[in-house]
Parts: C-alpha cells; structure tokens; sequence
C-alpha cells in the first residue's frame, strides 16, 4: 500500500514540477511582452517628436528666407522713412513668432570659427582680428532648439 501512495505523491510532485516551470515560462513571456511595449513605446515618443520637430523645420525654413528679405530690405531703406519702421515693425513680429516656436539666431560676429555652425564663405585677411574669427555674417543661421535649422554663412579672418 505504500507503494500506490508513495507512487501518487511522486506523480502529484512531478505535476507540479511540471506547472512550476509552465508558470515560470509564462512569466518569462510576460516580462518579455512587457519589455517588448515598453521599447515600442519609447520608440514611438521618439518618432512623434522626431516628426513633430522635421515637420517644424519644412515650415521654417522657407520662412527663413522671408526673413532675410526684410533684413536686405533693413539694410538698404531709408532710416527715417514711414515704410522702412513698417518693415522693423514686420521683422520685430516675425522674430517674435519664431522664437515662440524656439527658433533662435546663431551668433556669429567676433566669435571663433565653429564649422558645426558656420559655413564660410570667404577668408579676408585681417590685422585687427584674430585668425579663426567670424568678422562678418553673410546670412544669419538658425538653431531650432538643439537642432541646427541653417548654418550662419560667414566670412573669416585669416
């Protein structure tokens, strides 16, 4: 008789080796979904910001050139006219608006030679500045946050 009981338990100890390792295996599978959706997720948040910011800059670009109408137009009106104040007034709006959007200038004038930001167009030889410096911006650069929008187009000192 201790046989059969002795055989019963070692079959009831076998099944629940069995069920221990198929509740192991189905945690295994449901820690790697979980992780699985975690990485999708990131990953989404990525590319909708990724998306958000390549649709902003599609937008602003050709508006940056707009802007560097109205400088051109700034640097070659009459100061004290009615329609050139009209102009700083359009420029001063336009600037406004960009920079609610996190758009910013890059500075350039008197500062070294960056080329992730600078793109020369010219070399000038100079006794007043020192090698390496932006003495002049051609056409101003922008960053959207982080992201280099339009490298500023500068002429160097050599």
């Amino acid at each position: 008789m201790e046989t059969a009981q002795d055989d019963k338990i070692k079959q009831l100890e076998e099944r629940v080796r069995e069920l221990d390792a198929r509740v192991r295996q189905g945690h295994d599978l449901y820690l790697r979904a979980l992780a699985d959706f975690d990485n999708y997720r990131r990953r989404i948040d990525r590319e909708r910001t990724s998306g958000a910011s390549s649709g902003k800059r599609e937008i602003i670009l050709p508006l940056l050139e707009v802007l560097d109408g109205l400088d051109l137009a700034l640097q070659h009106a009459d100061a004290s006219s009615s329609l050139t104040e009209g102009i700083r007034a359009i420029q001063r709006r336009f600037l406004s608006l960009l920079e609610q959007q996190k758009v910013e200038s890059i500075r350039s004038v008197g500062e070294a030679f960056d080329p992730r930001v600078h793109e020369a167009v010219d070399s000038v030889h100079s006794d007043q500045h020192p090698s390496g410096t932006v003495i002049e911006e051609v056409q101003r650069g922008y960053r959207l946050g982080d992201d280099l929008l339009r490298p500023a187009r500068v002429r160097v000192a050599a």
